[in-house]
């Protein structure tokens, strides 16, 4: 039976001067101003770290292929941060929630999903990368060209667009129910599927459907192409070799699992199981802590990554003494 309040497509529910309100986090009043502080410094910090490997990246001359890719996860990462966290960080300045219009809901929407589908498509991209590297070596410079590189970088951004502007198109499409307030601090999808006036299960489809392509899909290639790494690892007769190998992938591997880990908690199970509280919380964890840790592991972890930082402040070092 359809919700009390329910819209009708034709009616206000398609009026693009209405609101939603954002309740936030109504939950944590007495911890609003300590969170606000440390999610407002490690904001600060992750765009620091962001922008620190982009300009490292960009001055570098001669730039490798996963020099390349994570100069455009820096980049997916920074815009991913901008569009989100400012307002979770509003949401937790102020009291009552905060409201957001019917496009520029949809606005926040399509760009989370894009970028987020993006970078998904991207850490396939590097999967690749590191299958290239290590069970074809020889030919790893022929096959991983710039010209290849650049067209998965694009593939990657245009894949992630397409299927979210498909999801929100779907998404803002449904009938709401009155009052339109979503638990939440931005415009998720689940959030906004709940508020749904529907008991079907239809409006589910079309973000089944995004997690396939850009969930369940690109987690399986990854998964491929590091079994065959481990096959050809295992016949390796230095452990010096698996080793150095290891190394490199490391990183990769792990950000890959947060990444996917964490987004398929959030979007890959039935609507029965939706708890905004659980939700909220996993959020800020994935949209605030992730994009700080992407800049420290590559910048730890890396060897190239950490010659490039090395170079950028060398530079800026003999800069200032000129």
């Amino acid at each position: 039976m359809p919700c009390q309040g329910c819209m009708e497509r034709d009616n206000k529910s398609t009026d693009v001067t209405m609101e939603f309100l954002l309740l936030g986090f109504p939950e944590l009043l007495c911890l609003r101003i300590l969170l606000f502080l440390i999610f407002f410094v490690v904001h600060l910090v992750t765009v620091a770290g962001n922008v620190m490997i982009i300009v490292a990246v960009v001055m570098e001359p001669s730039r490798p292929p996963m020099l390349f890719f994570l100069c455009q996860l820096s980049a997916i990462e920074l815009c991913y941060t901008l569009v989100i966290v400012p307002k979770a960080l509003l949401s937790l300045a102020v009291v009552g929630g905060s409201t957001i219009s019917f496009l520029g809901c949809a606005a926040q929407m399509l760009l989370f999903v894009a970028l987020g589908g993006a970078e998904c498509l991207l850490l396939l991209a590097m999967a690749y990368d590191r299958y290239v590297a290590i069970c074809q070596p020889l030919h790893y410079g022929a096959v991983m060209s710039e010209g290849l590189c650049l067209r998965l970088a694009v593939a990657s951004c245009l894949g992630g667009c397409a299927v979210a502007l498909g999801l929100t198109v779907a998404v803002f499409h449904l009938p709401f129910c009155q009052p339109l307030c979503i638990n939440h601090y931005f415009c998720d999808v689940s959030a906004l599927l709940h508020l749904a006036c529907t008991q079907s299960y239809s409006p589910q489809l079309p973000l089944l459907a995004a997690s396939v392509l850009l969930l369940l899909l690109p987690f399986l290639l990854i998964l491929t192409s590091y079994s065959c790494i481990a096959a050809v690892l295992l016949r390796a007769p230095s452990s010096v070799r698996r080793g150095k190998a290891f190394s490199t992938c490391a990183s990769h591997l792990f950000i890959t699992l947060l990444h996917y880990g964490c987004a398929t908690f959030m979007y890959i199970r039935p609507k029965s199981s939706y708890s905004p509280t659980r939700d909220k919380m996993v959020s800020l964890v994935y949209t605030n802590i992730t994009p700080l840790l992407y800049p420290l592991i590559y910048g730890l972890r890396n060897k190239e990554m950490r010659e490039v930082l090395r170079k950028m402040l060398s530079r800026q070092k003999i800069a200032r003494l000129h």
